[in-house]
């Protein structure tokens, strides 16, 4: 590894987060607000990080995939870093710990908050908390890629680190075409609910910041009381209809844009993807109506709609405190908490597409079961898996729940209640964000141990780069200097 190509590409995301804060300043300073000094300072700070390693190191023609990784992941972790200062230095309920925990719920798109008083923050720091959520979306890698049309080869190979090879091969086009058209479709689903969210009340601050945690499928708003704070039928179907499109892959809606509307109909990970999102609607809307929670089965939907694709699509919004909603509800909102939404997409979680190869593993098995001699292929949307894939998929499953398991048990040890570290550690590990008890939808995580912030932070990191790409970047071989 080339320590000092690795920082040279750093660089091109200190200068993005640096756009950012510029943004966040502008609206401090014609708002006459309190964000200015530390949004202006942070600024400064990202934009000579990011300018110092482009003046002074040339741009290599490859990079090794040891480096490529490095990048990407030491880019999540310093702008996590990056993201923290304008909180610092903003003072009030963001200790060193709070800062830390909100910069990295706002970029792997958690949207789980320590703070008590969203409304009290200036807003050049509300507009920096939305858009710590935007970049992270689809990845900052991305976007830095994607205003780079010269980086070549080595577009190419950080593309493939940020994005799995199968999503970006979905679109049928080269790498670099995909990486455009994923941002494409970013924009115009942000610009598009920009818009909606106006016609149907909201000002344009609110839309905004609504529409970059919808979009990024992260849950940040700038209310205390989330999307209940409107109390808008209209606004809430809105960010439902976003929820559903930004859980979905983008290859998929790349399709539907061109026409291919037989891809979104032959795909069964879709079909899974709406099915079992109206089923838990359903069912969980009837069990609040039946018993007793709201007075007419048509506000028990409501209620029920919002919250089961808001953490079934990883976004975290609420309308309801679902904390103290029936046992049955609050079981259907932690195993879509634990699947989340589609493969490519802005949802985190363990991913829908898993889940279908896991059933139909299973399935496979059984009829292997009856019929020892014949053979079965596992076939997803019209491609075979091999046994590689699947064992990969269930690996996965398997990692994730234990990573949720021990994140639990830590947060029991630190003094937490079972519920709420389980909860918890769920919706840090899915991207999610709320969880139940104490840490629910209406709730904050202000009340979790200091060392559980530090915990569940790393945790988020974990769920966002899946896993594999955040433990190798520990490993020695990572590090070893190429000579």
């Amino acid at each position: 590894m080339r320590p000092q190509i690795v920082i040279r590409y750093i660089g091109f995301v200190f200068l993005f987060n640096a756009f950012f804060l510029f943004v966040s300043s502008v609206i401090s300073f014609f708002n006459h607000d309190a964000g200015l000094f530390p949004l202006a300072y942070s600024f400064v700070i990202s934009l000579l990080f990011g300018l110092f390693p482009l003046i002074f190191v040339p741009a290599p023609e490859e990079i090794t995939n040891h480096e490529g990784l490095v990048i990407v992941v030491g880019s999540w972790f310093l702008s996590c870093i990056i993201g923290m200062l304008p909180y610092i230095l903003n003072g009030g309920e963001f200790t060193i710990v709070n800062s830390w925990f909100e910069s990295v719920s706002g970029y792997t798109t958690t949207g789980a908050t320590i703070l008590n008083n969203i409304e009290g923050l200036p807003l050049g720091i509300l507009f920096w908390r939305a858009s710590t959520h935007w970049m992270g979306g689809i990845g900052i890698i991305i976007f830095v890629l994607a205003v780079l049309p010269s980086t070549g080869f080595v577009g190419v190979s950080l593309a493939r680190t940020e994005v799995s090879i199968s999503n970006l091969k979905q679109f049928r086009k080269r790498t670099s075409e995909a990486v455009r058209i994923i941002l494409y479709i970013y924009l115009g689903i942000t610009i598009l609910e920009t818009a909606a969210l106006m016609f149907a009340g909201m000002n344009l601050f609110d839309a905004v910041t609504h529409s970059f945690a919808t979009v990024a499928t992260g849950g940040f708003s700038d209310k205390n009381m989330s999307v209940a704070a409107f109390d808008s039928v209209s606004i809430e179907v809105i960010i439902m209809i976003f929820m559903i499109l930004s859980g979905t892959n983008f290859a998929l809606l790349f399709s539907v844009v061109v026409g291919r509307f037989s891809d979104l109909k032959t795909s069964s990970v879709f079909k899974y993807y709406i099915g079992s999102n109206f089923a838990a609607i359903i069912l969980v809307a009837l069990d609040l109506f039946f018993t007793g929670s709201y007075r007419s089965f048509w506000e028990a939907l409501r209620y029920s709609s919002f919250q089961i694709l808001s953490v079934g699509t990883s976004t975290g919004f609420a309308n309801a405190d679902s904390s103290v909603w029936p046992a049955f509800a609050q079981l259907m909102i932690i195993f879509f908490t634990l699947q989340c939404a589609m493969a490519g997409s802005t949802s985190g979680g363990i991913k829908m597409d898993r889940i279908v190869i896991f059933f139909k593993a299973l399935k496979r098995r059984f009829r292997q079961v009856l019929h020892p001699n014949a053979v079965f292929p596992l076939v997803v949307d019209g491609k075979k898996l091999d046994d590689n894939a699947v064992s990969l998929a269930v690996l996965y499953i398997t990692g994730y729940i234990f990573i949720v398991f021990v994140s639990s048990m830590l947060l029991t040890l630190l003094g937490v209640d079972p519920l709420s570290a389980f909860s918890g550690s769920a919706a840090a590990m899915g991207n999610v964000g709320p969880g139940l008890s104490t840490v629910g939808s209406l709730e904050n995580y202000s009340q979790i141990p200091d060392a559980g912030k530090w915990l569940l932070g790393f945790v988020m990191l974990l769920g966002r780069l899946e896993i594999y790409g955040l433990v190798v970047f520990f490993f020695p071989q990572t590090w070893k200097i190429k000579k």
